[in-house]
């Protein structure tokens, strides 16, 4: 578990350059001068998955910092590039604040943005288990049928997924009672 103080944006990142290649061997053989074949440049590295540290979470914490629970990675649109997925919270210290689920992606510049969110803290559920496979995120979410329901013990169990689709995450879900 990470807790970042707001704003997180400020804390600077650096890339690195291309590096400068010399021009490619030359060869004399039997008196007769010859350039050998460059080889084909190395593909770029992939970008590195977002870091949830890079980028202002839009959580209201009345002035307390929030803390990233869990997060995963992956390709989630099919680009070639990683997406990281974000659980976070408010760091309340006591209590069970509702979470966020957000999808980061990098720009086109390699500086990492919110993108998506997936569930709002407004929902007032909980994140526990969090994965990126197959393209696919999957979550389970723990919330309260009634206001009644003591907030140490939530009642309602959600195991949902989101895929991309069309320009959009869509969700899709299991919804089961927890021990009732």
């Amino acid at each position: 578990m990470t807790t970042y103080s707001r704003p997180p944006h400020s804390r600077g990142r650096s890339t690195a350059a291309g590096f400068l290649q010399p021009d490619a061997a030359t060869a004399t053989q039997s008196g007769t001068a010859s350039r050998a074949t460059p080889a084909a440049p190395a593909p770029a590295p992939a970008a590195a998955a977002p870091d949830p540290a890079a980028v202002d979470l839009p959580l209201e914490c009345g002035g307390l910092e929030y803390v990233v629970t869990a997060e995963a990675t992956g390709d989630l649109d099919g680009d070639g590039g990683a997406e990281t997925v974000a659980a976070a919270r408010c760091d309340a210290g006591s209590g069970t604040p509702p979470h966020g689920v957000y999808v980061l992606a990098n720009g086109r510049d390699g500086t990492p943005r919110l993108v998506a969110t997936l569930v709002e803290p407004s929902e007032k559920f909980s994140a526990g288990a969090l994965a990126v496979r197959d393209r696919t995120v999957t979550a389970t979410l723990l919330g309260y049928s009634s206001p009644d329901v003591p907030g140490c013990c939530p009642d309602i169990r959600e195991q949902v997924k989101w895929q991309w689709r069309g320009g959009a995450f869509v969700r899709s879900d299991d919804t089961a009672a927890l021990g009732v």
